[in-house]
């Protein structure tokens, strides 16, 4: 090699290098912030979440007539739930977004930019005074991250709003429909750092799970994945919130001697799912999916991941 072809060689690596130290880092994403949805009739909803399931309502924000806009569900001083008050677009189940924390909302924002992903300008500030954004996942789903303030909605209600009534204390997961999961793959756990830790199916001959730990925690999210997408009516069973409980049959007989049971009037049945943990499914007005799990496998073993192909 010359000497001139070997000192471009050394200058063209050196400014790679230099741009690749100036390239923004994707910063922490923690956890788990929220789920929204849309309910078709927000007092059936609140009787759910507050009468059944034992949660309390700290916040709200209201329409420009006075009428509730979106109702926060509080499960813990990290996590919510938001109620919109509102039926789903047209075309669009009942599952609004999905949000993660992260530990700074700017850098993610440069970070997603950086990639090509679509974003704003700048990070904006929320109603419930938190530093967000949102984008958009391979199949749509609105996908926010936030970044909490010391003033924010779950800063100022810590230690608030947390009745012993709750039925369970964590949101365990997040699922939602999937349709291509090499996209899906690619996006939550090549951009975003997301760690595949387990898969699993429903027949043993197509997989119908994927699950994707947060990079910088515990919380997952599950990808419901499908060949047909289900009509917007019928989505409330795939895309679902999964909350953290010890005891399955214990949970079940609480929920079934409170007052708000006789109106929920669905059978409680546990069952042990493909994963081995214990569950039980409980359904909100509009058919929308709440998952309570345990952490662990019925038998202490853990399940092994199926080796299945995904849907086409």
């Amino acid at each position: 090699m010359s000497k001139t072809k070997a000192t471009l060689t050394l200058l063209f690596t050196l400014a790679t290098s230099h741009l690749l130290a100036q390239a923004p880092t994707r910063p922490k994403i923690l956890g788990i912030s929220h789920a929204g949805y849309f309910v078709s009739d927000l007092p059936k909803a609140l009787d759910f979440w507050h009468g059944l399931l034992g949660y309390d309502e700290p916040y709200d924000l209201k329409n420009p007539d006075g009428t509730v806009h979106i109702a926060f569900i509080k499960i813990n001083d990290h996590q919510h739930i938001e109620l919109f008050n509102q039926q789903p677009p047209a075309g669009s189940g009942h599952l609004s977004h999905i949000a993660f924390v992260v530990s700074n909302a700017e850098q993610m924002r440069a970070y997603l930019a950086s990639r090509g992903i679509p974003v704003g300008a700048k990070v904006g500030k929320g109603r419930t005074g938190d530093l967000n954004f949102e984008i958009k996942d391979p199949d749509g789903n609105l996908v926010e991250f936030v970044e909490p303030q010391s003033d924010g909605m779950e800063a100022k209600s810590a230690g608030k709003f947390l009745p012993a009534t709750r039925i369970s204390e964590s949101i365990y997961h997040l699922g939602f429909l999937v349709g291509d999961s090499a996209k899906s793959i690619a996006f939550y756990g090549d951009l975003l750092g997301f760690r595949e830790f387990w898969r699993g199916s429903s027949k043993g001959t197509v997989l119908s799970w994927i699950d994707m730990r947060v990079p910088d925690g515990e919380d997952y999210i599950e990808f419901m994945l499908y060949s047909d997408l289900p009509t917007p009516d019928k989505r409330g069973g795939q895309e679902h919130t999964s909350l953290s409980v010890p005891d399955i049959p214990k949970s079940i007989a609480i929920l079934e001697a409170r007052p708000a049971y006789k109106t929920y009037a669905k059978l409680l049945e546990s069952h042990t799912g493909v994963n081995g943990q214990r569950q039980v499914n409980l359904f909100d007005p509009d058919g929308t999916r709440v998952e309570l799990m345990e952490p662990f496998t019925a038998s202490g073993k853990p399940v092994p991941p199926s080796t299945a192909a995904p849907p086409h």
